[in-house]
């Protein structure tokens, strides 16, 4: 079984990070720090909690001047790159909040973000001051450092997994769109996902506002078109009818359904917890011309109260000729994941196109054996 990713903060590790902070600031106690950090509950502590306690614990080893602080944590961060010291950025969180560092801490958080990076530390800074934070935002946005313009875009996402929600965002994405509008062509990948995650984000509360922006930016750059395409998956999913018409899936036409036949299947159609079945489908797409198609299967997962809710899996997203007939097998896991539980009872599983149902089977899941 894989080591939990909390466990890499370790006595080795910490030991480690002591030194180098000694190294600038020779008054630090390495033991004395390690001691501290994992005293009693830190075996309990999950991954955030670890990197919280360093974080408190570091402070209190520091010089208390916020000032001094950050100068010993500047003379040794280009040796602490990566996840692990994600509790750089976590310093300014805690410690750099007061109104006078404002600056100070944004600075912070803009030299520590390409090494370990600060979309979670920034929030609280948005939740106190969103106007004053969304202009340095903006600047951010065009930034040279592809780390520092990512921030622009992640640290201002209402939904951010992991983070604190920005419920003033999800009433009123208004402030985040022009961050949005200077990043909608970035050359770099890395940002452009980011760029694409925000308008998803933002979609979930206020579709019309991404509707307009995707109509507004389609076309205009690849790039740019690859963001719409990604930030609009989730609109995509629930089959919004603008949004498929502006990507170019089929719609249906009266008299004319756009799957002539379709079937979906299951072997075994009965079994327990953690086993496997296999998906058959197939069906036959209408006589004419070529037609863009979205073949997804959708479950309607059991909950812990007998209600369901359902979660789509892709099959197929292509151009067909019309009359042509698909064919497929997928193998479908019931193992229980830290994103989903299952319990027994009758699922649902239907073959959907361009999101309207064209079949459907049914399973009974069993209690894990």
């Amino acid at each position: 079984m894989a080591e939990p990713l909390k466990a890499m903060y370790n006595q080795e590790f910490l030991r480690g990070f002591g030194m180098k902070v000694q190294a600038a600031y020779p008054p630090f106690e390495p033991e004395r720090f390690v001691a501290a950090v994992m005293k009693e509950s830190w075996e309990a502590l999950e991954l955030k909690g670890r990197m919280r306690r360093i974080t408190e614990t570091l402070g209190s080893f520091l010089p208390q001047r916020y000032e001094e602080a950050l100068e010993i944590m500047y003379a040794i961060d280009e040796e602490c790159v990566g996840f692990p010291y994600l509790f750089f950025p976590d310093f300014v969180e805690v410690f750099g909040g007061r109104e006078e560092h404002f600056e100070l801490s944004m600075a912070a958080l803009e030299r520590f973000t390409p090494k370990s990076s600060a979309e979670f530390a920034v929030r609280p800074f948005l939740l106190r001051d969103p106007q004053r934070t969304m202009a340095r935002m903006l600047v951010w946005a065009e930034h040279p450092g592809e780390h520092v313009r990512r921030l622009a875009s992640e640290g201002s996402r209402p939904r951010l997994p992991w983070g604190q929600a920005l419920p003033m965002f999800k009433r009123d994405p208004s402030p985040v769109l022009p961050v949005l509008e200077k990043l909608k062509a970035d050359p770099s990948l890395y940002v452009r996902k980011s760029v694409a995650n925000n308008l998803n984000d933002i979609a979930k509360d206020h579709p019309d506002i991404v509707r307009d922006t995707a109509r507004r930016w389609m076309g205009s750059n690849a790039h740019t078109d690859w963001i719409v395409r990604h930030g609009c998956r989730s609109l995509i999913r629930k089959a919004d009818p603008e949004i498929m018409a502006l990507f170019g899936y089929a719609p249906e036409e009266s008299g004319a359904p756009l799957v002539s036949a379709a079937v979906i299947a299951i072997d075994p159609d009965g079994l327990h917890i953690g086993d496997s079945c296999e998906l058959r489908y197939a069906l036959t797409v209408r006589e004419g011309e070529s037609v863009r198609i979205r073949v997804e299967y959708g479950i309607d997962f059991v909950k812990a109260r007998g209600q369901t809710s359902r979660k789509l899996f892709l099959l197929s997203d292509r151009t067909v000729p019309g009359g042509s007939r698909l064919t497929g097998t997928r193998t479908h896991r019931w193992a229980d994941l830290t994103t989903r539980k299952h319990y027994p009872g009758e699922h649902r599983i239907t073959l959907l196109v361009n999101g309207r149902e064209a079949a459907s089977t049914s399973l009974l899941l069993r209690p894990q054996l």
